[in-house]
């Protein structure tokens, strides 16, 4: 069980809660429930009721929504310190879009009522929700726009960078030379919004070039950078 104090440290690297002072970080943290998944467990699905948002201590999720002709569409991968559910939590809305986890997650659940009691005792608060809601809508917007414009070498290679710039330490150090990339080839075609079939074939025309290694459930970049030269 996590320590209160631990929880709210990990509230307090959240841009929605930045203006929170200590007590007030406290008094929500009081109130947060721990939760875990397993790789592959679904949080919740598109369409369903809810009431709770979440805040990831470790781990990643994948955030997708059903196309009109049936294709899982990628929205956005969430880790370490991402909120995620907030949109439910207001109105009585259903979930908007599908929530899987990637990896072993653990994350702190927050209950609708003590979010916006903690919200109407700082107004600044709506504000940063918004801020961040924009972000969210401005990336998915982007990822939608490569998947309708770009060709499917450069919606899988594209795919393929993001996970590497999620997964990069951010030390401000040059990246390594290789990344380890923990998905299968369907994740990336879901990701990369393109069949199975057409993103391994790339995958395989990247192995031969000497730019991945391919294994089972994982995909080892060996040249980062190369993948630019797929994308256009």
């Amino acid at each position: 069980m996590p320590r209160v104090e631990d929880t709210a440290e990990l509230l307090g690297r959240v841009s929605l809660f930045g203006d929170l002072g200590e007590r007030e970080l406290g008094e929500l943290a009081q109130v947060a429930v721990p939760r875990k998944w397993q790789a592959g467990e679904v949080l919740f699905r598109e369409g369903d009721s809810g009431d709770t948002c979440y805040v990831i201590r470790t781990g990643a999720v994948r955030v997708t929504r059903r196309h009109s002709d049936g294709r899982q569409i990628a929205l956005a991968d969430l880790r370490e310190g991402d909120i995620f559910g907030e949109l439910a939590m207001f109105g009585g809305e259903t979930r908007s879009a599908t929530v899987e986890a990637v990896e072993p997650t653990e994350a702190v659940a927050l209950l609708a009522g003590d979010l916006r009691r903690t919200i109407l005792a700082h107004p600044e608060m709506a504000v940063a929700m918004l801020s961040s809601l924009a972000d969210r809508i401005r990336a998915a917007n982007e990822r939608l726009a490569r998947q309708t414009f770009q060709t499917v070498e450069g919606r899988v290679a594209s795919a393929l960078l993001g996970q590497v710039d999620a997964l990069a330490p951010d030390t401000g150090e040059e990246a390594p030379r290789e990344i380890l990339i923990r998905a299968t080839q369907a994740q990336i075609a879901q990701l990369s919004g393109a069949s199975r079939e057409s993103a391994s074939r790339f995958l395989a025309k990247l192995e031969r070039a000497g730019v991945i290694t391919t294994g089972r459930g994982k995909i080892l970049v060996h040249e980062p950078a190369a993948l630019n030269n797929y994308i256009y």
